[in-house]
């Protein structure tokens, strides 16, 4: 927090602290200090972080799921509104910026203007509900009800499922998001 910067928790070395801090929401809990640095949920920074995945892995692949809807119709208009769409806009700000920046690199790359061996071409991928999501709002986020998280479980199987269904083949081939697309519109344009 104090830095400003990502800070990507080994996954070999997690603990439940870690765990605490990347779910830390400031307006609602106080920081998580971890070896005398204090940490708030990673989303005001990178949400997911996607840039480990260039150099500290082998697949080229990045399959992102959705939570927060990037596009939603309509003006808002109550401060409760209001306050969502933010909330959903700033979540979303450090996840659209990585992805055009994979889009950058890999036009670079298609134009022969970066070296193939020091730079890979990303598949991306996006599991995401929009119909499920549009119907949740900021409240949805502090719902620690048991009914209310099986069903999110439940929803996210259902909706990975039917992603694998249709997407399968693609995994370790091609992305099955055109991000040039989705950039000169708006939300994932989906491929194939």
């Amino acid at each position: 927090m104090e830095t400003g910067k990502v800070q990507v928790f080994d996954s070999r070395l997690l603990t439940a602290d870690m765990v605490m801090a990347s779910a830390c929401l400031p307006n609602i809990f106080k920081s998580v200090i971890i070896d005398g640095v204090p940490y708030w949920d990673g989303g005001y920074i990178g949400n997911p972080a996607l840039f480990p995945f260039h150099a500290g892995s082998d697949t080229g692949d990045i399959v992102v799921v959705q939570i927060n809807p990037i596009e939603r119709k309509g003006v808002p208009r109550t401060a409760q509104e209001i306050q969502n769409r933010v909330n959903e806009i700033s979540f979303n700000s450090s996840l659209l910026k990585e992805l055009r920046a994979i889009d950058f690199v890999a036009r670079l790359i298609e134009d022969g203007k970066l070296d193939e061996s020091r730079y890979r071409l990303e598949r991306i991928h996006i599991i995401e509900n929009e119909t499920a999501l549009m119907k949740m709002g900021a409240s949805s986020k502090m719902n620690a009800e048991w009914a209310f998280l099986t069903h999110l479980r439940d929803l996210g199987r259902e909706t990975a499922a039917s992603w694998l269904d249709r997407n399968h083949a693609d995994i370790g081939t091609r992305s099955t998001v055109d991000l040039r697309r989705m950039f000169q519109g708006i939300g994932p344009q989906h491929q194939g």
